[in-house]
């Protein structure tokens, strides 16, 4: 009984060989194991960045693309919970003033200006807000002109709901316009071969798009991984390569 054992990169096979028979006794080839991509179908390089310090402070510089890059499922939290809070922090400003003010007690006084009409408890802040803010103006609920605190809370909403708007709504149109899953749409070769290409060796594979939509100035970059061995031989005029290249 002997064995042979051969090596194709990290990979082995072993082949056993009996004396007795007139044939070899080759036992089924193993399964080659599934290695991890480096870079995914979708141009995504699979390498994680670690122990690099500061990188929470680094990623909250720039919120905006921090947000952008976060998945959907986050994306949407943000978005819900930016506007609660939000919502509920104006409506509960605009509460307040009419508590300090008392016209909780007086908003069935028709004799009395209260700061905003019929606004009677903190549900009713909450729509006089919420029609503010959405533009809708049923006409029911509105700021009068018997209160300046009123009208300086509503140009901080206006300007308030416009940087929220911009920011959360921007976040989301980029996100969405992003062509990530395009790449879903493009198939590679599943092998790819070496051949003579105009008189050098060339490595060829196959891309197909599935959608009739031609792509304009299409590029593609590859990259190849290759494992180098470098013999190192010591001598004592200094540390030598294979290529007689000293290293002092």
């Amino acid at each position: 009984m002997s064995a042979l054992r051969k090596k194709f990169g990290d990979d082995y096979q072993v082949v056993t060989t009996s004396s007795s028979g007139s044939g070899f006794n080759q036992p089924p080839p193993e399964k080659k194991k599934k290695r991890q991509r480096f870079v995914d179908k979708n141009g995504r390089c699979n390498v994680q960045h670690g122990n690099l310090g500061g990188e929470t402070s680094r990623y909250l510089s720039d919120l905006f693309t921090t947000l952008v890059d976060l998945k959907w499922r986050w994306n949407l939290f943000i978005f819900i919970l930016t506007y609660t809070v939000a919502w509920l922090f104006m409506a509960s400003m605009w509460w307040l003033i009419a508590y300090i003010r008392g016209d909780l007690n007086k908003a069935h006084n028709d004799k009395y200006t209260p700061c905003v009409a019929n606004v009677y408890n903190f549900p009713s802040a909450f729509l006089f807000f919420i029609e503010t803010e959405a533009t809708i103006g049923y006409g029911y609920r509105y700021i009068t002109d018997k209160c300046p605190e009123g009208i300086i809370l509503f140009l901080f909403q206006s300007i308030l709901g416009s940087i929220v708007d911009a920011f959360l709504i921007g976040c989301m149109f980029i996100k969405m316009s992003q062509p990530k899953k395009r790449a879903e749409t493009l198939m590679f070769s599943e092998h790819a071969a070496i051949s003579m290409r105009d008189g050098k060796l060339t490595l060829m594979f196959r891309v197909g798009n599935l959608r009739n939509s031609h792509m304009v100035s299409a590029q593609i970059r590859c990259k190849l991984l290759k494992v180098i061995k470098i013999i190192w031989q010591l001598f004592p005029s200094g540390l030598h390569l294979s290529n007689n290249t000293v290293c002092p």
